[in-house]
């Protein structure tokens, strides 16, 4: 397997916002923003299908760490927490991953889907989740 996330950590050649023992943080090739930055899991995991809930709070731990240090060193009125998994997700790299990009107001992006998906289900979604929850 041949993970451009696991190449960077292994070789330590990313730009380096934080490395820590569960999740590290780096500067993405093209930002959306200033200070945009992608936090991973340091060991590889897909997606959050696969990803143990550890590295998974370890990850998340992180993100909130770097949200806030957005706002204090960039000035960021908010941020956008984005992150894709599996085939249907549009997702780039196949190591789960998770883009904290800093907003401010007007600042001329938009992360937000435009409409609503074209995908309609049989049933309530709600109830239907809801179920897979209680079998789980």
């Amino acid at each position: 397997m041949d993970c451009v996330f696991c190449r960077l950590i292994r070789e330590g050649t990313a730009h380096w916002v934080a490395r820590e023992t569960e999740a590290c943080a780096f500067a993405p090739l093209n930002p959306l923003a200033p200070g945009h930055t992608l936090v991973v899991p340091t060991r590889h995991h897909a997606g959050v299908f696969d990803t143990p809930p550890d590295a998974l709070a370890a990850s998340m731990a992180l993100v909130q760490r770097v949200a806030a240090a957005m706002r204090t060193a960039l000035d960021a009125t908010g941020v956008n927490i984005l992150s894709a998994s599996g085939p249907g997700s549009e997702q780039s790299v196949p190591h789960l991953h998770f883009h904290v990009v800093p907003r401010w107001e007007d600042d001329g992006i938009t992360t937000w889907p435009t409409g609503p998906s074209r995908r309609h289900s049989t049933g309530d979604p709600s109830t239907l989740l809801a179920d897979a929850l209680k079998q789980a």
